[in-house]
């Protein structure tokens, strides 16, 4: 069966969306969508966004998120953006958009400059929430990975992540501290895992390898997740800049219970037709 497509990016994150509002087909399954994330063997992307009808007409739609490798996940920052652009571009004529997604409703404004920014629900910092097997009581824990003990913060945007600060994202052991992290046992369901370079209180640089896909260009739930554990620690202010191999990112939180805002760019790459 062919099906049309869109693949876009936001901040350089491949995203494909594949819109199924007329007639809520459901998507393939964990194999295909792996062939698809694979550009020799379909369109490829580090997720895929399937959009429905909403369940509630109060929302403009709902949608689901597939990682590279075929699995799904909770939320996807990036993902969101574009298919709040394509929504825009096809026929819904509004400037704030509520969402139906795995992680609760989300919603979405687009801006005068045309960037999106969307709402990214509250943090969640109890462990078992994440979920994350603690060591310790405090924000901050230590983590046995290969021989070698890692100062780690964990954080859920409503899906699991695992920031490590360091000096320089450029001389980071991504390769091997992201899919070892990814994988430990004390991550229940798996983590992202950001690594985390603090220029100043307004501006950070951001590598994140992403559980199921390997490092990314960008990551919006990831960039969300290391603002907030850097203002969490006192680092940060409200009001971040993320510096991302893909591009910039910009994520405001006031602290406590308040959402968190991820603001940024999504772009139409190409479309398509691919064979599920």
């Amino acid at each position: 069966m062919q099906i049309p497509y869109l693949k876009m990016h936001g901040a350089g994150n491949r995203i494909v969306v594949v819109d199924r509002r007329d007639d809520n087909l459901p998507p393939p399954d964990s194999r295909t969508l792996s062939s698809l994330a694979d550009e020799a063997s379909g369109p490829g992307f580090d997720q895929l966004m399937w959009v429905t009808a909403a369940a509630d007409p109060k929302n403009v739609a709902s949608y689901r998120v597939f990682n590279a490798d075929g699995s799904e996940v909770e939320q996807c920052g990036n993902g969101v953006r574009c298919v709040v652009r394509m929504l825009t571009q096809n026929g819904v004529d509004e400037r704030t958009l509520s969402l139906e997604s795995p992680a609760g409703i989300v919603q979405a404004r687009v801006l005068d400059d045309g960037l999106i920014t969307i709402a990214m629900g509250a943090p969640e910092f109890a462990p078992e929430r994440v979920p994350f097997i603690a060591g310790s009581t405090g924000i901050r824990d230590a983590l046995e990975v290969d021989g070698r003990t890692v100062d780690v913060a964990v954080v859920s945007m409503g899906n699991p992540h695992c920031v490590l600060r360091v000096d320089d994202v450029e001389t980071a052991d991504v390769a091997g501290l992201g899919p070892a992290i990814e994988n430990h046992e004390r991550f229940p369901e798996r983590t992202n895992v950001g690594f985390m370079a603090v220029l100043d209180r307004e501006t950070i640089d951001l590598r994140v390898h992403e559980r199921g896909v390997g490092e990314t260009r960008a990551c919006g739930t990831g960039a969300c997740a290391a603002a907030v554990i850097g203002r969490k620690l006192g680092l940060l202010g409200d009001e971040v800049r993320v510096r991302l191999p893909g591009g910039q990112l910009v994520v405001s939180w006031r602290g406590d219970t308040d959402t968190v805002w991820l603001t940024g760019d999504a772009e139409l790459i190409s479309e398509g037709t691919m064979d599920i």
